[in-house]
């Protein structure tokens, strides 16, 4: 008798779930989620956009950049499943070279961090790692200088402009003017160019559907 009551409660409920989800597909995109624009940064992760942004003036920094807009991987299992997982989450800054080839991540975290959070950047850091790029890891109260970024990234070979000397004896950091770079440049042959994944990827891509090789 109990079993029977059971099995009753949960039909009803899978039932009464099944109701209601053809309901919000009704519901207006901006009537029913009201947008309010906010900030795209913290403060300790603008602070570190400032730093590489002196550090590094000749690298292209972006920030906030979901890992789906510049990690490919194939697409034998459900493409979904894999954004739910990591494709979603974004880089606090990304720094690439003027032809916007991948050079590092920059990961700012705070002390007040959760659990969940930490388990969520670290699963993010061991997805970057494995499509060798480099992630570096920042503790939001204790920034480096821009000096040693500098050092940091000549350390990896990174090629930087040269400092400067202003009319004070300040050193200065020169900021070259945005050029197209020519698909055939030179620096374009040091390694594999892949293309960046599209914007509308997802558009044309059956995410919820795996490939049939993962049925089997």
């Amino acid at each position: 008798m109990i079993s029977a009551l059971l099995l009753t409660w949960l039909w009803a409920r899978r039932r009464g779930g099944a109701l209601r989800k053809p309901a919000e597909e009704h519901l207006d995109t901006v009537q029913s989620w009201k947008p309010q624009a906010v900030r795209v940064l913290t403060l300790p992760e603008r602070k570190a956009y400032d730093l590489m942004r002196k550090a590094l003036p000749s690298k292209l920094v972006l920030a906030q950049v979901p890992l789906a807009r510049f990690i490919s991987v194939p697409t034998r299992h459900s493409y979904s499943d894999w954004l739910t997982r990591v494709g979603r989450l974004s880089v606090d800054l990304l720094v690439c070279d003027k032809s916007s080839r991948v050079i590092a991540v920059v990961d700012v975290r705070t002390a007040a961090q959760s659990e969940r959070s930490q388990r969520r950047h670290e699963r993010m850091s061991q997805v970057l790692e494995a499509a060798g790029v480099r992630v570096i890891h920042w503790n939001a109260d204790t920034l480096p200088s821009v000096a040693e970024v500098r050092a940091l990234f000549k350390e990896q070979a990174v090629e930087l402009e040269e400092e400067i000397l202003g009319p004070a004896g300040k050193r200065l950091l020169p900021v070259p003017e945005a050029v197209e770079v020519p698909a055939d440049a030179p620096e374009l042959a040091l390694g594999p160019q892949l293309e960046p994944v599209s914007s509308d990827y997802f558009d044309d891509l059956d995410a919820l559907a795996p490939h049939p090789s993962a049925r089997r």
